[in-house]
């Protein structure tokens, strides 16, 4: 597993925050079998003695997408740790995230978890639920919005350090024509995926905007472009299940482009131990809804801001068939 250097200072940072983390929440376990239970399902312990907290997460998940899943997974183990009842609700359109995320303001939650996908939509309600005392902290999309809009602290990947990754990899692959499937029109992230992509990779870069909520009119689309540009070597999908549909599309052209995708699950991981993906980008969801969720904790129990209020980096590493044994047991209890 590979790190980008331009991010490798501030990733260290992220890994020795975590371990403070670690080091502060163990203290709020009693340890025993039931610690050792719940270490098996990827952390955390008994519940902290602190007072109940209810925090609630936001995303602009779109429906089936697994990423958010294990973003999730961490989150609930951080909340039974934390002694913090977790709420989550999702819609990828950014009207209907401000209206999820003011349901939850007039519930007088202790802590929101936004994502911000789409900021602009979201900017008011959350100058509304920092006008109501509550604390923000904004995780995977949308960094560089996140103080701004007033917000604890980020907790995710930079995306354009990690579309350069993919573009100097590209590279070192000997790939001369990238394809870059965007599932999600209007996504920040997914947007600045492809521009770093581009402002690295010597190659030239096309992309394709697909329906991200249809994976069957996805892989027509992805199979479409690969029968007709018979030059594309090289695919980047932007979220692990569309790895999967362009696998299937590569297979109904006929193409010998080489998949390679954003994002980690155990179908990835799958893929890429049968050498159906070259490599993938690791931002370890499970730690941003983790971490978010301890980070609110913190701030309400010791007036913490992790990060002194600057992003924290949970990726990009490069991922390859290398890593597949030290992968498969996390992959497939959902927590990478």
């Amino acid at each position: 597993m590979r790190t980008n250097r331009k991010a490798a200072g501030r990733t260290a940072a992220a890994l020795l925050t975590a371990c403070a983390l670690a080091l502060v929440a163990g203290c709020s376990g009693s340890g025993g079998k039931d610690s050792e239970d719940q270490a098996d399902d990827g952390g955390g312990g008994t519940a902290a003695k602190t007072p109940r907290m209810k925090i609630a997460m936001v995303t602009h998940s779109g429906e089936g997408d697994t990423f958010w899943d294990i973003v999730q997974s961490g989150a609930k183990v951080a909340a039974a740790k934390d002694n913090v009842q977790f709420l989550y609700a999702a819609n990828k359109e950014g009207k209907e995230q401000a209206q999820l995320i003011q349901s939850y303001i007039d519930q007088d939650v202790d802590g929101l978890v936004v994502s911000l996908a789409k900021p602009e939509a979201v900017k008011a309600v959350l100058a509304k639920a920092a006008a109501a005392g509550i604390p923000v902290v904004t995780i995977n999309s949308g960094a560089e919005f996140s103080e701004p809009f007033g917000a604890l602290g980020h907790i995710g990947q930079d995306e354009a350090i990690a579309g350069e990754a993919v573009g100097e990899e590209l590279n070192k692959r000997g790939k001369k024509k990238a394809l870059c499937v965007i599932h999600e029109q209007g996504n920040v992230s997914l947007e600045g995926r492809c521009a770093g992509v581009e402002k690295t990779f010597e190659g030239t870069v096309e992309n394709l905007n697909v329906e991200g909520t249809n994976m069957p009119a996805s892989t027509s689309s992805i199979e479409a472009k690969l029968q007709s540009g018979k030059d594309i070597d090289a695919v980047v999908t932007l979220g692990a299940p569309f790895a999967a549909a362009s696998v299937k599309a590569k297979e109904g052209a006929g193409s010998g482009a080489e998949i390679n995708t954003f994002d980690l699950n155990e179908d990835v991981v799958k893929q890429l131990k049968a050498k159906e993906i070259g490599f993938a980008v690791d931002q370890q969801p499970y730690l941003q809804g983790y971490l978010a969720v301890d980070e609110l904790w913190l701030h309400k129990n010791n007036g913490n801001v992790i990060g002194g209020g600057k992003p924290v980096l949970t990726g990009p590493a490069l991922v390859t068939e290398k890593d597949v044994p030290a992968l498969e047991k996390f992959t497939a209890r959902g927590t990478r």
